[in-house]
């Protein structure tokens, strides 16, 4: 068996509310059929009103019925002629006890689970292909601002005999995430061949918790200039009434009055301080070469005009006329070819 969990059940008290608020011991299971009495009624009564959703709240002998739908024109009427009869029925089926109404709008009905898998079935009890009214749905809820849609229709799908199961999805549906706001729908199609099933789920995005640190809100509080007069001044200055244009002007003129009148700062150069060291040297005398003599010059022309010779020494010389000696030189015999030797003769023979 598949465990699966149903999306809204999974997610209360954490980011989806109950639907119906009361509580009570003694008459649970009377409460409990009341408000199933409820839902049947206002949803046999307004087929075609668009209603996904009925919170019933409980106060003493008083129960405020919330009804939210994408089409409040048709339950309302004119000059809410409707809401009457409405409360009238209601009351009536159970048993005489006060009904308070509260009609709100859906603003967008792409979103709402409930109302696009109505409006599937409702297209295959008017015999349009199964196929295309998944995918437009699809299409026109993602397009309306939905992360993910996930829809599955069971039955005899396209008048077939055994029944199947088709899926469609696109996007992203997180059913284990706790903080995706994911809303789930069921409804049914009622066929000539039988009822086809229509499951839709629809991701919405996620809902974080609410931030409730006050920000902290720092107050500065700005020193206080006092001027004091001396009361001979005052009593010199005439009071006089003076107008906005005449303060204002006043106020302009001031600061440059006392930029001409201010001196002019005098520019003073920055001070550089000298290094010197511990131990001061003297600083050493350059020294100039002396001009050659006669006799040095004559000496270096001499120098110049003797041939440069190299000495040998006498070993090498006994040493280079052993080598000479002792290695005759030898005759140079020219080799004859290998080739040539047995069909050429020499000169000598051809002579004779």
């Amino acid at each position: 068996m598949g465990r699966k969990v149903h999306p809204m059940g999974f997610r209360l008290g954490i980011i989806r509310d109950w639907q119906s608020k009361w509580y009570d011991d003694k008459r649970y299971a009377e409460f409990i059929l009341e408000d199933v009495k409820l839902r049947r009624a206002v949803q046999s009564k307004y087929t075609d009103a668009g209603i996904s959703l009925v919170e019933i709240e409980r106060q003493a002998n008083k129960v405020a019925v919330t009804i939210h739908t994408s089409r409040p024109g048709i339950v309302i009427g004119r000059g809410g002629q409707r809401v009457e009869e409405m409360r009238q029925f209601l009351e009536g089926a159970l048993g005489g006890k006060k009904i308070q109404l509260d009609i709100r709008e859906i603003r967008q009905p792409e979103l709402d689970a409930y109302l696009v898998a109505r409006s599937v079935a409702e297209q295959m009890e008017r015999r349009v292909a199964y196929r295309r009214a998944m995918k437009q749905s699809i299409f026109r809820t993602l397009q309306a601002g939905a992360k993910g849609m996930r829809i599955l229709c069971s039955g005899r799908l396209g008048g077939v005999e055994i029944a199947r199961r088709q899926l469609m999805h696109q996007g992203r549906v997180p059913l284990q995430t706790l903080r995706a706001d994911i809303d789930y729908g069921f409804t049914e199609a009622h066929t000539t061949l039988g009822r086809i099933g229509v499951k839709v789920w629809i991701y919405r995005g996620d809902i974080f918790p609410a931030v409730e640190a006050a920000e902290e809100v720092t107050v500065i509080e700005a020193p206080v200039v006092t001027t004091t007069i001396p009361i001979e001044a005052a009593a010199a200055t005439p009071a006089r009434d003076t107008t906005m244009a005449e303060a204002v002007a006043r106020m302009i003129e001031t600061p440059a009055k006392d930029a001409a009148e201010a001196p002019a700062a005098e520019i003073k150069k920055p001070r550089v301080r000298k290094k010197t060291s511990a131990v001061s040297t003297p600083p050493a005398k350059e020294t100039l070469p002396e001009a050659p003599t006669k006799a040095d010059a004559a000496k270096e022309a001499e120098k110049k005009a003797k041939p440069r010779v190299k000495k040998v020494e006498a070993g090498t010389v006994k040493k280079a006329e052993e080598k000479a000696e002792e290695k005759p030189a030898k005759a140079r015999v020219a080799r004859a070819k290998p080739g040539a030797t047995k069909g050429s003769k020499t000169k000598a023979q051809k002579e004779e």
